[in-house]
């Protein structure tokens, strides 16, 4: 894949579904509820739909009842990046993908406590998911 940071919007267009584009290149939000990950409980990782690279591990993912996909940390350090968002009225904190800025939704300060108290609140769309490989032998 070319460098994600240098392709064009008309590229964007064509690699990614309308919901995709809307929310990666425009900084939108797909419905409460309506993403295909909201209550996926598989084991394995999310990854951008942008680009591939990983995002979240299953293991950070918790049902926090908003209505998206919800972690308390990124599968690596530097695997997301944070800016501020004064959109719609309000001060927030977006989460975009470090690798092609795809933008995936927003960090808020009310996630577990004893997993670090942050709630990483990620739209379905922005995402794909990899499910893990069983060992050969493992027992479901």
């Amino acid at each position: 894949m070319a460098d994600p940071k240098t392709l064009t919007d008309a590229e964007w267009r064509e690699r990614l579904s309308p919901e995709q584009y809307h929310v990666l290149r425009q900084a939108g939000t797909e419905r409460a509820f309506a993403g295909k990950y909201d209550k996926n409980k598989a084991a394995g990782a999310y990854r951008c739909a942008g680009c591939g690279e990983t995002l979240f591990e299953s293991d950070t993912k918790y049902d926090s009842g908003s209505g998206w996909p919800s972690f308390t940390a990124p599968a690596a350090k530097g695997a997301v990046a944070e800016h501020r968002d004064a959109s719609h009225g309000m001060v927030r904190t977006e989460v975009v993908c470090a690798t092609c800025e795809g933008h995936l939704g927003h960090v808020f300060p009310d996630g577990p406590r004893d997993a670090g108290g942050l709630r990483y609140c990620i739209n379905s769309a922005a995402l794909d998911f990899a499910p893990r490989e069983r060992a050969p032998g493992a027992e479901e």
